[in-house]
């Protein structure tokens, strides 16, 4: 069992995350603005006021804890698209006040970096809506940092092209900056598959310090 801090536990990724770990008896303590927004009960969970943006504030959660988790992203509207690279930002700055007591850093990415079969990035591909290439570019830009750092022990964890709530399988695919693609040409993960994959990843590290993908 570990004791693991999510931020971004009511968003679509971070509510499967969370009911993925109380699934497999860690003991999650939710760091969210509005307390009252996450409605999820269960012994195993501790809910408490932490502020993303404030590297003070990931610090005083994070402290004790064994692995911190960052599902924010831009899915939820617009306005979170600017806070995605200084997140990361402050969950770095944070973790270093706690020094050789930090916990590990693992944190949702984006898919807009990966390249696709003939090369190309996901984000140059013709047609793609200005809100979603936004999202994208800003996970572009949080990935590119966590790049730069050496003193943290992360990880950052991208979906397929398209990631939506389904079906808990249980089952998908790995590969590092290449996108994943069925035979039929898709790329998909479900939200309850992926967070799979991530709490795979909690429990038996293979990723510290790069990015990697998941699929089917």
């Amino acid at each position: 069992m570990s004791k693991i801090v999510l931020f971004g536990a009511t968003g679509t990724i971070g509510s499967r995350i969370l009911d993925e770990a109380l699934r497999r008896g860690h003991q999650v303590t939710a760091a969210v603005r509005d307390p009252v927004k996450v409605t999820t009960t269960s012994p195993a969970l501790t809910v408490i006021y932490g502020d993303v943006l404030d590297p003070e504030s990931v610090a005083e959660v994070a402290k004790g804890q064994d692995v911190v988790v960052s599902a924010v992203g831009g899915g939820d509207g617009p306005g979170h698209i600017a806070t995605i690279r200084p997140a990361a930002e402050a969950l770095v700055d944070g973790l270093r006040m706690l020094g050789g007591e930090m916990p590990r850093l693992i944190a949702v990415g984006g898919a807009g970096s990966l390249r696709k079969p003939d090369g190309v990035q996901v984000w140059d591909t013709e047609g793609l809506p200005i809100p979603l290439l936004q999202i994208m570019h800003a996970h572009g830009d949080a990935l590119d940092f966590y790049r730069t750092v050496s003193d943290v022990r992360w990880t950052n964890i991208s979906p397929a092209a398209s990631i939506e709530p389904g079906e808990r399988t249980g089952t998908y695919r790995t590969a590092l900056d290449d996108l994943i693609v069925a035979e039929d040409g898709s790329s998909r993960i479900s939200t309850e598959d992926y967070a799979v994959a991530l709490l795979d990843e909690l429990e038996q590290p293979a990723h510290l310090g790069e990015r990697f993908t998941v699929g089917y």
